[in-house]
């Protein structure tokens, strides 16, 4: 069963729908004063890198172009590059380590969930 183009277009704006949610889930997380009890159970690293991979794959999978995806995901790594810097005045540490799982899980989700569309897309034509 292939999906139409109007499954696609619903899909899309649900996406565009729940980014700013996610971002503000993750944005929160990064700026509390303590770490989540979530870290505890998960190691901090898979952490960025999880919620860095489902925000770069909203956005590629929101966006209907290539190049405002790249744009995007740029401006998702350096969101994460900020974020680290502020983290250090709200008295946690700053890692450079964080930033590299961000920019490795931005990275990854983009182009995974891109290349997932563009499949989708030909399939739907």
């Amino acid at each position: 069963m292939t999906p139409s183009r109007a499954l696609l277009h619903l899909a899309r704006v649900v996406d565009q729908f729940l980014f700013y949610p996610t971002l503000t889930v993750v944005i929160w997380g990064e700026l509390t004063g303590k770490e989540p009890n979530v870290v505890g159970l998960l190691n901090d690293k898979l952490l960025h890198f999880l919620a860095y991979f489902a925000l770069g794959a909203m956005a590629a999978a929101a966006l209907k172009n290539r190049l405002p995806v790249v744009w995007a995901c740029l401006g998702l790594m350096l969101l994460g590059g900020v974020l680290e810097i502020i983290q250090g005045f709200t008295g946690r540490d700053m890692s450079a380590y964080d930033e590299l799982a961000n920019v490795a899980g931005v990275v990854a989700g983009g182009v995974s969930a891109r290349l997932c569309v563009e499949y989708l897309r030909r399939c739907s034509v």
